[in-house]
């Protein structure tokens, strides 16, 4: 007997809601410690020690280009490979593929550093991905920038036609 778990089943099971960059999302962790504001340059207040996520995306939709200020750990945990697009400061663009599939290169494991440029999508073949995500310092939506395609490309225009595909404004 085969126990295929689908992308409807987990978004029910754990009341997974849309996300804004795309895909959906249920918050899983948030410390009860925090981080005081004068500690966390670059912020605009306390921030809990960490925070975590469970994070789902289907064929054919896409977590939009964005960035925080903190560093985002991605785990795997079921579906198909996942592509993580991050773009770093110095232009170069970083494809991690997540995913249980070792033999084609993929990882269970990876972290963006905090400011870079980022967005996913499934693989193609893969009809969905889910994964965890975890931020530390805490994720505060105050600290979510969400791409403008024209201004990103106009940093990056070596990765515009990924850029221009990757982003919802």
């Amino acid at each position: 007997m085969t126990n295929m778990i689908t992308a409807q089943q987990l978004v029910e099971t754990y009341s997974l809601l849309p996300h804004p960059e795309g895909g959906y999302y249920r918050e899983t962790y948030r410390s009860e410690g925090t981080i005081p504001a004068e500690a966390l340059p670059g912020f605009n207040g306390s921030r809990h020690y960490a925070t975590a996520i469970f994070f789902l995306l289907e064929q054919g939709n896409f977590s939009a280009f964005h960035r925080i200020r903190s560093d985002e750990c991605w785990h795997f945990y079921a579906g198909q490979t996942m592509y993580v697009h991050v773009l770093h400061p110095s232009g170069q663009l970083e494809t991690v593929l997540l995913g249980n599939d070792m033999q084609s290169g993929t990882r269970f494991q990876y972290t963006v550093p905090a400011g870079c440029w980022f967005a996913s999508e499934t693989a193609p073949g893969s009809s969905f991905a889910f994964v965890g995500c975890t931020v530390s310092p805490g994720f505060d939506f105050a600290d979510f920038e969400l791409a403008h395609a024209a201004e990103l490309a106009g940093i990056y225009p070596d990765h515009a036609d990924l850029i221009n595909r990757l982003c919802l404004q």
